[in-house]
């Protein structure tokens, strides 16, 4: 097995927190959905970084200020190569199952230039598959997510659930599956049904699994916050559990959420036995159209047939975005947790404080969590639980 320690060093800070600030972003503008909410920021932002390599003129510097990347290109891909190329590297060290899949769907018989395949291949691997929109456009999407289906391990399933235009060109894919083991499992006997205060809503029984050990924790004025590592440490679940079980607390919580906050409250954790009680749960988010929040985020000329500019794809100005799809799952239990999330890009033709001895963390109460990568500070699955047992 490869060591973590030998693997490569991760890449330039400043995308980590490019990306890390968009996925406090697409928080912001998610979290008035009801209910649980799961996503996976990375997926996203791999999904229209590979989009933006063919974006010119205001599309591509919508893009860029979006995404935060630098002002070259060039640049902007190389750094996400590293990180995608860190993580497969996490990923072969078999400690966990983290698979990243990026694939390109264009129309058979269409123009898509060379120099975006060989860009595209060369910083996010990306599989080609040309298939028929025009004249078997139920093939093409069945096509599409049954790669899916098989790259997310089945967990996600008709991530397009409608039918494409016959004017679709091109459709963009990132998928990411995670399977990992608690580097300290809770022991099952210990897990018993418990009440859990959704906010607001009525009270819901679910089964409470426990544990008392050493975690990194902090509690800070209004939350508490803890790290549950898993096997060998490559990745890490964090959990934010607002003080205040009312929903005034986790709203407050939420409109708070930032890149930089959540960097300084890791700044906080110690090294401290805490009694862990944590729901098992089971979420599915999606599939979603993320049209509107990019537009509300200032991406707005990628998705207007005559303001779109990618002609770095197809040599001419006749693509734009039609949707972008986003779906997301993830199961929690006594063994640690397993995620998975799929984004789709569809291109379409213009005919188209002081911490306690021994502190309780009792998450019986809404609470947000994320996944991340821990070598890069990656959030790669971003999320709130509302009502573990609501799966959706």
């Amino acid at each position: 097995m490869t060591a973590l320690a030998e693997m490569p060093s991760p890449p330039p800070q400043q995308l980590v927190l490019s990306n890390n600030t968009f996925a406090c972003d697409l928080y912001a503008q998610l979290k008035d959905t009801k209910g649980n909410l799961f996503f996976s920021p990375f997926s996203v932002s791999t999904a229209l970084a590979m989009t933006s390599a063919g974006a010119k003129a205001n599309t591509a510097a919508q893009m860029r200020k979006l995404l935060r990347f630098p002002a070259s290109q060039e640049e902007a891909h190389a750094k996400f190569a590293d990180l995608l190329k860190h993580f497969d590297e996490v990923n072969r060290s078999g400690n966990v199952q983290l698979n990243m899949a990026n694939s390109l769907w264009p129309q058979k018989g269409g123009l898509i230039l060379q120099d975006f395949l060989t860009l595209t291949r060369q910083n996010y691997g990306v599989e080609i598959t040309p298939v028929d929109y025009e004249h078997a456009e139920p093939e093409a999407r069945a096509q599409i997510n049954r790669s899916v289906e098989d790259k997310t391990q089945e967990k996600i399933k008709n991530l397009i659930v409608g039918s494409l235009s016959e004017d679709t060109r091109l459709v963009l894919v990132n998928a990411v599956y995670f399977k990992g083991a608690w580097k300290d499992p809770f022991n099952p006997v210990l897990t018993k049904d418990a009440p859990f205060f959704s906010g607001d809503d009525p009270v819901v029984q679910v089964p409470l699994m426990r544990q008392t050990r050493r975690f990194k924790y902090a509690e800070l004025n209004n939350i508490q916050f803890i790290e549950l590592p898993y096997e060998n440490g490559a990745l890490s679940m964090f959990v934010v559990l607002p003080v205040d079980k009312t929903s005034a607390g986790l709203m407050r919580l939420e409109k708070g959420l930032t890149g930089e906050q959540i960097a300084e409250w890791k700044t906080q954790m110690k090294e401290t036995e805490v009694q862990v009680f944590l729901p098992k749960f089971k979420l599915e988010w999606g599939t979603a159209s993320l049209v509107q929040v990019l537009k509300n985020l200032g991406m707005s000329d990628a998705f207007d047939s005559g303001k779109a500019d990618f002609s770095g794809i197809s040599g001419n100005r006749s693509l734009f975005i039609g949707d972008v799809l986003h779906k997301a799952f993830v199961a929690v239990d006594e063994k640690g947790t397993e995620a998975a999330a799929a984004t789709a890009v569809v291109m379409t033709d213009r005919a188209m404080p002081n911490v306690a001895p021994s502190p309780v963390f009792r998450a019986d109460h809404p609470f947000l969590f994320f996944i991340q990568g821990n070598a890069t500070g990656s959030i790669l699955f971003l999320g709130r639980v509302m009502n573990p047992a609501a799966v959706h």
